[in-house]
């Protein structure tokens, strides 16, 4: 699988980790939304919680290989964007990836405040902090909080994207766009 990145565009790996996370977050959110929207005592609840887990864990692993790959140079955008616009890239960067990060510790210390385990395809995750109800309470609250502003970034990263596609007629988007 060629990894590199060319002149014009992110390597394949790139790419697949980039699409990979983008199929993740769908099914995140989805499943969330899914639960929500189901009456109580609904048997596909607990099914849902379960898959929005999993995926929240895939997540939290592949962060890091894409962490790493950030290391490897990119292909440049043509034409050059203004500054503002490059700072404001790399700050929803790393918004994205502190996204990426930190809501699935949240959850993580959150199950484990609750004193429930983490299980992730048969093996549970150790639990890094004691059963503490009151903890765990202020940790879902901000599991919900910082999944809930990923709606915003992760729309605003899409819109941009289109807007580099559509308004702007730059390379941003084909760069990460499989062939």
């Amino acid at each position: 699988m060629k990894r590199d990145s060319t002149t014009d565009r992110y390597g394949r790996l790139s790419i697949i980790m980039h699409w990979s996370m983008v199929i993740l977050f769908i099914g995140i959110y989805a499943c969330i939304e899914l639960r929500g929207a189901l009456p109580r005592g609904s048997t596909l609840k607990s099914p849902l919680l379960g898959f929005h887990a999993l995926m929240g864990v895939a997540v939290l692993a592949l962060v890091w290989v894409r962490l790493i790959g950030r290391l490897s140079p990119r292909p440049p955008i043509l034409p050059t964007p203004p500054s503002w616009q490059t700072a404001m890239a790399s700050i929803t960067h790393l918004a994205l990836y502190g996204l990426m990060i930190v809501t699935p510790l949240l959850a993580w210390l959150m199950l484990s405040a609750a004193g429930k385990p983490l299980p992730y395809w048969g093996v549970t995750l150790p639990s890094p902090v004691p059963v503490d109800p009151a903890l765990a309470r202020t940790l879902k609250d901000w599991h919900e909080l910082v999944g809930n502003a990923g709606y915003a970034l992760i729309g605003l990263h899409a819109c941009a994207g289109l807007a580099h596609h559509y308004l702007i007629k730059d390379n941003t988007l084909r760069r990460m766009l499989p062939r």
